[in-house]
């Protein structure tokens, strides 16, 4: 440590975003914490390492809450490895890894042992982990919450994996009462299935024919019924994924009467349209899917004034093969990690908004639904020296080689994108700068008691 106690290592520049806006700061490191942010033209101490960084925007890492990892048993999906490279590329040094599509799914105390003996050593990133609610494993909820999950996730509708099950109403209320009973969060990927098994389902290459058999019907009537449980439970829910604008008024009327439902929508939704998607191109497919420009718009006002929280990518890769031409039998998943902050920034920036807001959608109000706003999502005093440096004005075209994921399909292929990662930072230590990676140094993450 320097010689006034107060950093060994002084991250400068003229805009860090802060809690309190941007400013021109030097940030003291010590230990992996903040120690301090101060005026940016401070005297760097005897000892003090300075990392300054110009006029490049210095941003808290971004807190990530819905990645697909896929490890184990799936991991020619993804990986640990390469997930955390990508995330750790694209300025995210937090993810939350879902409990499905890895063999065994993340539903008792065990299999989280399992996934945690997995990610120990590949994590470059800091990881931490959802638990999952299937019908016949309400007994392992509060083991799970005990061995710190961050919460549960449940499907109202066929997950797509045999192995996850999709709960129904009578066994939602089962696993709400019980997480609701330790003040534990449900997340829900929320899809009704009497409405998608009523919409005309078509094989072939048609965009159309896909949009339309995933209506807005679908998930308005089942955020109508996860808020109707909620209320009666006093629980924590959270909707997954909204493409929907139709529910905007329903989760806006049910904050605004004291339900505890938050609400995430994905970069995929807030950047690529129905419209745009060509036929036979499934690395557009998503479930629920993109929706029409008219759609966005709403979604964005909603991020503005608060009825959707936040943004996360919703990761969900496979490989090449299992993306074929057939919208109907393609696997329904985007691969966005390592794009997801230019993704946002790039549309951000033309409708208006600020950096700071992107940083409060992906990384403040991220880490605050999972309980980790006291350590990750700010640069602030007391959090982990976690940080992105973002060339804000460069741009880049998508190249898929270029990208870290284990498979290189992904939907935002030859577009050009506002924002380059220049490095990024966890607990004071550069994990990635210009495409070159350190050894892994991530930590896993648990709930807090």
């Amino acid at each position: 440590m320097s010689d006034d106690g107060w950093g060994e290592l002084i991250l400068r520049s003229t805009r860090v975003i802060t809690p309190e806006g941007t400013r021109a700061a030097s940030v003291a490191v010590s230990g992996g914490k903040i120690t301090a942010v101060l005026a940016h033209d401070v005297e760097v101490p005897a000892g003090a390492r300075l990392e300054d960084f110009g006029d490049d925007v210095l941003l808290p890492g971004l807190v990530d809450t819905h990645v697909h990892v896929n490890d184990p048993g799936r991991t020619e999906w993804e990986g640990f490895w390469t997930a955390t490279r990508a995330a750790a590329a694209g300025g995210i040094t937090t993810l939350v890894d879902m409990p499905l599509n890895s063999l065994p799914p993340t539903t008792t105390v065990d299999h989280l042992r399992t996934k945690k003996d997995v990610a120990r050593s590949k994590a470059h990133i800091d990881v931490g982990f959802w638990g999952g609610a299937l019908p016949d494993n309400v007994k392992d909820l509060r083991p799970l919450h005990d061995a710190g999950v961050f919460g549960f996730k449940a499907f109202l509708s066929p997950s797509g994996v045999d192995e996850f099950p999709e709960l129904d109403q009578e066994q939602l209320a089962l696993s709400l009462a019980e997480i609701a009973g330790f003040d534990g969060l449900l997340i829900v990927h929320a899809e009704d299935p009497h409405h998608l098994a009523a919409a005309p389902q078509k094989s072939g290459q048609r965009y159309a024919d896909f949009l339309a058999s995933r209506p807005r019907d679908a998930e308005n009537t089942a955020i109508t019924n996860l808020i109707a449980q909620a209320k009666r439970l006093n629980a924590r829910v959270h909707v997954l994924h909204l493409s929907s604008s139709d529910a905007l008024p329903l989760i806006a009327a049910a904050k605004a009467e004291g339900v505890r439902i938050t609400v995430e929508t994905c970069p995929h939704y807030l950047t690529l349209t129905a419209e745009e998607v060509p036929d036979g191109a499934s690395e557009f497919k998503c479930c629920p899917p993109i929706r029409e420009a008219a759609n966005q718009d709403l979604l964005w006002q909603a991020l503005a004034d608060g009825t959707i929280d936040c943004v996360v990518t919703d990761h969900s890769p496979s490989t090449a093969d299992l993306k074929t031409d057939d919208f109907a039998t393609a696997w329904g998943g985007i691969s966005g990690l390592q794009l997801s902050l230019s993704a946002v920034w790039t549309e951000a920036r033309r409708r208006g908004y600020g950096l700071e807001d992107v940083v409060r959608w992906m990384s403040s109000r991220t880490a605050q639904l999972v309980g980790l706003d006291d350590r990750k999502g700010a640069i602030a005093v007391g959090h982990d020296a976690d940080f992105a440096v973002l060339a804000p004005d460069e741009t880049f075209t998508v190249d898929p080689a270029a990208l870290q994921h284990r498979n290189r399909v992904t939907a935002y292929a030859g577009r050009t994108l506002h924002g380059f990662v220049r490095s990024t930072w966890l607990r004071g230590e550069r994990i990635v700068a210009d495409g070159e990676f350190t050894e892994p140094r991530g930590q896993l993450l648990s709930r807090r008691p």
